[in-house]
């Protein structure tokens, strides 16, 4: 499909593409097909800025879903005069839509429409008045926001978490689902979903997660989440194994097994289903030999240890030595900490050179100031924020100091230091301010991009979950952050979702997607910074306390003989 100027004016044109469809002759006829019936059970709840709707799907692989093109919202402000103001697509029955001020009452009604914009009759009408909220209100309203990507837009077959949406609807996420299974627990423990629907939803991911193809008892990063066969999203040779998405997945599941330990039928299944999952990771298998000092990130049946991505930290990866060492039935040595995740090998100090190009941090402790706060783990200024989120979502941070330091301490110091970049914003973006910092990994302007504080990675593009993730490190900071993306930006920033994946003011561009690995650390990072449900929750399983006690002996017998660590 190609799209020409008529004339060249040496001037800037913007053309907008309303809609592409390719369906065959039948499919786009519908003249001899009954209008959409309307949306039943239309409901508006109002919040502090904006107001959610949400109606009822209809039966699943009815006529009624089949001939769905689009839903059409209108709002009206005095009840009687209503105005298009939106669209939803099939399959999403929620719109949230953004009045930016406390106490505007609005009406609502919806229609659906066909492939050949036939509408339906209206829904009924419903309205709501948004009304102040207290702090405590407003991480509640958060927290089910992003809760809801999780709950609403998870793949109908398997209960697995898509990486984004909207996007392919058939592939899911493991580390992605990790993260999902968390936020699930919250959810049920804040009354957004009944532990019934909890458990049931639990155990069909579980269900599914035993079925799909296993690499050594690891699974793949991406899967259909249909049939669960592994789909090489990013590579062909990525078709195998991927250790650490496999470790957020399992950091997921031990503390859900914890949440759900009643003594009820399905509750018992879950629970033996889920040790049985963590106990068939072979995570010494990913080890690559039984003289290695590491652990390696893939393996697949094809290409071997072909990608031969050493673990090597500081960064995301810490959860996947912790479980290994923790394993009851595929265990590695706690020596591994201080060989592989800190290791001080010629290898490990290459690694952390080569992705960050810094020297600062090269053998794993650093020590540098950056704004007059001190790092003493990580490579350059710390790169980023979500290194101190995905492995700490169960792992409470608190409870890890090793020969280099405490981890709270140093991803509070990580989190201080990112905002501190904001504030000095050495390249000028519009975007950074001391109430939107966090740079970190999201949807860009042009692609998926790992955004840190430091010139060569930052481009201008801020992901709320790097401050709103921060919550138990930054609170006061993460709650002013919050209160920007939602009271100063909310009519681009706040969606069904939440706050949206990224945006960039430089470009005026709004990310128009939400990924998977993104909305969860908020519901989750958040719960942990007011009740700490989910730390508790993953330190709670007997494996974790002696995996604690084995890293912290290693740590001590380091001391004793005044020792660098082993390499």
């Amino acid at each position: 499909m190609i799209f020409e100027q008529g004339a060249a004016d040496s001037r800037p044109h913007t053309l907008f593409v309303d809609e592409f469809r390719i369906e065959n002759a039948s499919a786009s006829s519908t003249s001899s097909k009954p209008v959409p019936p309307a949306p039943r059970n239309l409901r508006a709840h109002a919040y502090e800025r904006h107001v959610d709707l949400s109606w009822d799907a209809p039966k699943a692989n009815s006529e009624d879903e089949s001939a769905l093109g689009r839903f059409i919202v209108y709002r009206s402000f005095d009840g009687a005069n209503f105005r298009p103001i939106g669209m939803q697509t099939p399959g999403v029955y929620r719109y949230t839509d953004f009045l930016g001020k406390v106490g505007a009452k609005a009406y609502y009604k919806v229609v659906a429409s066909d492939a050949n914009y036939r509408q339906s009759a209206p829904s009924g009408i419903a309205s709501a008045t948004t009304r102040s909220m207290t702090d405590d209100e407003l991480l509640t309203m958060l927290q089910e926001a992003c809760f809801r990507y999780y709950w609403e837009g998870a793949h109908p077959d398997s209960g697995m978490i898509r990486e984004n949406l909207p996007g392919n609807d058939r592939i899911v996420a493991t580390g992605a689902s990790g993260f999902g299974v968390m936020a699930l627990v919250v959810g049920v423990e804040r009354g957004f979903i009944t532990r019934q629907q909890g458990v049931e939803r639990l155990n069909r991911i579980t269900t599914f997660l035993e079925n799909a193809p296993r690499y050594h008892g690891a699974w793949s990063h991406f899967m259909n989440g249909t049939t669960g066969q592994s789909l090489p999203v990013f590579d062909v040779i990525d078709s195998g194994g991927d250790l650490v998405e496999t470790a957020f997945l399992v950091q997921g599941l031990l503390a859900a097994r914890q949440y759900f330990n009643q003594s009820t039928p399905q509750e018992v299944a879950l629970a033996k289903r889920i040790t049985h999952l963590w106990e068939t990771v072979e995570w010494d298998w990913y080890r690559k030999s039984q003289d290695s000092d590491a652990l390696y990130w893939h393996w697949a049946p094809e290409w071997s240890w072909f990608i031969n991505h050493r673990l090597t930290g500081f960064n995301e990866t810490m959860i996947v030595y912790l479980l290994a060492i923790a394993s009851p039935t595929h265990g590695v040595a706690p020596e591994l900490y201080y060989t592989g995740w800190a290791g001080q090998s010629e290898a490990a100090e290459l690694y952390r050179k080569g992705w960050s190009g810094s020297s600062e941090g090269e053998h794993y402790a650093n020590g540098t100031k950056y704004y007059e706060i001190k790092l003493d783990v990580g490579v350059g200024s710390g790169g980023p924020l979500f290194f101190a989120h995905y492995s700490y979502m169960g792992l409470d941070p608190h409870s890890l100091t090793d020969l280099y330091t405490n981890y709270f301490a140093n991803n509070r110091n990580l989190a201080l230091i990112n905002r501190a970049y904001a504030i000095d914003n050495p390249g000028k973006h519009k975007t950074y301010g001391a109430d939107a910092w966090g740079l970190t990994a999201s949807d860009g302007p042009r692609g998926y991009v790992p955004e840190a504080p430091n010139p060569p990675d930052d481009k201008g593009t801020l992901a709320p979950t790097g401050a709103l993730a921060s919550f138990p490190y930054t609170p006061d900071a993460s709650m002013a952050a919050f209160k920007h993306f939602y009271r100063d930006l909310g009519d681009r920033a706040w969606g069904i979702y939440g706050p949206i994946d990224a945006y960039n003011l430089d470009e005026d561009w709004w990310s128009p997607i939400y990924m998977g690995l993104n909305q969860a650390p908020i519901t989750v990072m958040v719960e942990n910074y007011r009740t700490g449900l989910v730390w508790k929750l993953f330190h709670s399983n007997p494996e974790i306390q002696t995996m604690l006690k084995k890293v912290d002996a290693t740590t001590a017998d380091l001391r004793a003989h005044e020792q660098k660590p082993l390499k």
